[in-house]
């Protein structure tokens, strides 16, 4: 956040309650970044305020601990809460009644019950009928929390409607856990601070990261599992294309190969749901009730993904479709109970709480930050000192990117550096990715380009944890694979890195002891294998096109003849799908060629 934001740390000394401020004895059970949040609050006093606090914190006891002080002390009398979906907007009113605070979920219009201190909407409804919240609001001095805000920029009629309603508002707390966007939408009641570089970002009043929460022990700690695997699909074209999931290509051929791991009628999705199931197992050893989701992308696939499950471990999976009417009930069926799988599409990505999730699956194609986060939020809501969460995703460069940066905090940019296309190769093409990106973030789809995925595999490729990578490749099922997948369950965060780091050096001690002829597998440790990112791909083919031009001139060939000689004579498909390996290979053979022309 930026400099004026405060930055809470697992060094607060506060007292435990506000004497004679806090009511109903809420603030006895507050956390101690919570405690301090309300600190900030109680002395600054003021009509807004931007709590940051990653998922799983506690935003709501906050949020309603606030509420409570505020509706106790009658600066206001009423509450709004605003909250994403109708999920959550029931989850809301429950929460607030368990402190005694009446929130009615399924209002709709007119007159509010006597019986009821406020409301709790969704953002699409207040997009609906603004005019109708704004009446309350001016009737009564009303106190609006806006949960996840950044959805207030997700359209700009929400932006719009929330302004309109809320603008009248006695008080106004916006919560996130993810404040930053892809787009440059403003988010309404939000600060906006000009840096030196000229860019605005987003200003929070009370700021709690993931680092501090870990240090805390207010969140669990995140061992990523990175699967990898060799991909074979056919184009609109009708040309077959086949790549390593994890190796450099071009970034359709990276949704295609992505979207082919993710086709349930291939192997890699039943080999990563399977390592995920031993994962579940070694795991509930110490947490009887850990619970695992997989995250689909579409309803089908995750009809065909409980199937799967189904197959795999002899139990039947919690299914979560979103326009389900009985899709809130499941959620709360599972996170009372004990079952181990439940698949669900995008909507438990956000804010509905299911602590005993522990173990997850990322099996979707969207690949926004704040979509990731927001699906790994979902398992790091720690319930006692010790527990860990895995998440198992495939070998993708942004998803890889997305692991390693956890503990950085993010602020929402509202400019974006400007740019000049002449001088900057990469601009038209980070304009093309912001686009991609926007995209997904408005509707949760990938631009899906017409292809057919044809058959995949799975091969174990690393562990993230901490920002740093762990282990050697291997086949699903093997040795090496269940060293990494039996990691216990219960464990400080300074034990993984330090069992991460020994299973790494066992495995090594171990490949060194195989022939040659079995190291079938790109033996190197994790750190060693970077993912080469979408600029470096530029800039291979951009070095390709550079050299075939010079040969151009040398030869008296036209560009064509001599990039179809190239495929010719070093395989692989036209150079925008080519790997960085295929790039490279030709770009050694077209400078062997220029140097026996000489």
């Amino acid at each position: 956040m930026t400099t004026t934001a405060s930055s809470a740390s697992h060094s607060h000394h506060l007292s435990p309650a506000f004497p004679g401020r806090a009511p109903w004895g809420t603030a006895g059970k507050l956390r101690a970044w919570q405690q301090g949040a309300m600190e900030k609050y109680i002395q600054a006093q003021p009509r807004d305020f931007l709590a940051v606090a990653t998922p799983g914190a506690g935003k709501t006891t906050f949020a309603l601990t606030l509420a409570s002080w505020l509706l106790h002390h009658h600066v206001v009398q009423q509450v709004t809460v605003v909250a994403p979906t109708e999920h959550l907007k029931k989850q809301w009113a429950e929460a607030a009644a368990r402190i005694g605070i009446k929130l009615d979920p399924e209002y709709s219009a007119g007159p509010l019950g006597r019986e009821y201190d406020g409301v709790a909407v969704t953002y699409a409804g207040v997009g609906v009928r603004p005019m109708l919240h704004r009446n309350r609001v001016e009737q009564r001095k009303t106190l609006v929390i806006l949960d996840e805000i950044h959805h207030a920029g997700d359209s700009k009629s929400w932006g719009e409607a929330c302004l309109e309603a809320f603008e009248p508002a006695t008080r106004r707390l916006a919560l996130t856990g993810t404040p930053f966007r892809s787009d440059t939408n403003p988010i309404p009641f939000v600060t906006y601070e000009e840096g030196d570089d000229g860019i605005r970002r987003s200003s929070a009043d009370y700021t709690y990261g993931y680092g501090s929460a870990l240090a805390d022990g207010v969140v669990r700690p995140v061992i990523f599992m990175s699967y990898s695997g060799n991909m074979r699909w056919r184009t609109k074209a009708g040309d077959e294309i086949a790549a390593r999931l994890g190796e450099p290509m071009t970034k359709d051929a990276i949704s295609q190969a992505w979207r082919t791991a993710l086709d349930p009628r291939g192997e890699w999705m039943p080999s990563v749901l399977r390592a995920a199931d031993q994962r579940l197992t070694e795991v509930r050893k110490a947490i009887p009730d850990a619970g695992a989701l997989v995250i689909a992308s579409d309803q089908e696939s995750a009809r065909a993904y409980a199937k799967l499950i189904r197959d795999i471990t002899g139990h039947k999976a919690t299914l979560v479709l979103s326009d389900d009417a009985g899709a809130s009930q499941r959620i709360d069926d599972f996170s009372a109970g004990d079952d181990r799988w439940m698949v669900a599409v995008r909507m438990v990505s956000e804010g509905v709480d299911v602590p005993r999730l522990a173990v997850g699956v990322y099996a979707t194609t969207i690949s926004t930050p704040l979509f990731f986060a927001q699906a790994v939020g979902r398992f790091v809501r720690s319930r006692r000192r010790g527990e860990t969460a895995s998440v198992f995703l495939p070998t993708v460069p942004d998803l890889l990117g997305f692991a390693n940066e956890m503990e950085r905090e993010r602020d929402h940019v509202l400019d974006k550096p400007k740019k000049e296309g002449e001088e900057d190769p990469y601009a038209e093409s980070e304009k093309e990715m912001d686009e991609a990106n926007k995209q997904q973030e408005d509707t949760g789809e990938q631009d899906m380009l017409p292809f057919e995925a044809l058959e995949s595999d799975a091969v174990f490729d690393r562990v993230m944890y901490n920002g740093a990578e762990f282990g050697m490749q291997a086949h699903p099922g093997s040795e090496e694979e269940q060293d990494y997948l039996g990691i216990p369950g219960l464990l400080e965060p300074d034990q993984v890195q330090l069992l991460l780091q020994k299973r790494q050096a066992r495995q090594i001690a171990h490949s060194k002891k195989k022939p040659a002829e079995e190291a079938d597998l790109l033996e190197l440790p994790a750190e060693r294998r970077p993912v080469v990112s979408h600029k470096e791909m530029m800039e291979l083919r951009k070095k390709l096109n550079t050299l075939v031009g010079a040969y151009v001139h040398q030869s008296g060939k036209p560009h064509g003849v001599i990039h179809t000689e190239l495929r010719r004579v070093c395989g692989g498909p036209p150079s925008a799908e080519a790997t960085a390996g295929q790039l490279r290979q030709r770009i050694a053979k077209v400078q062997e060629w220029a140097t026996r022309m000489r």
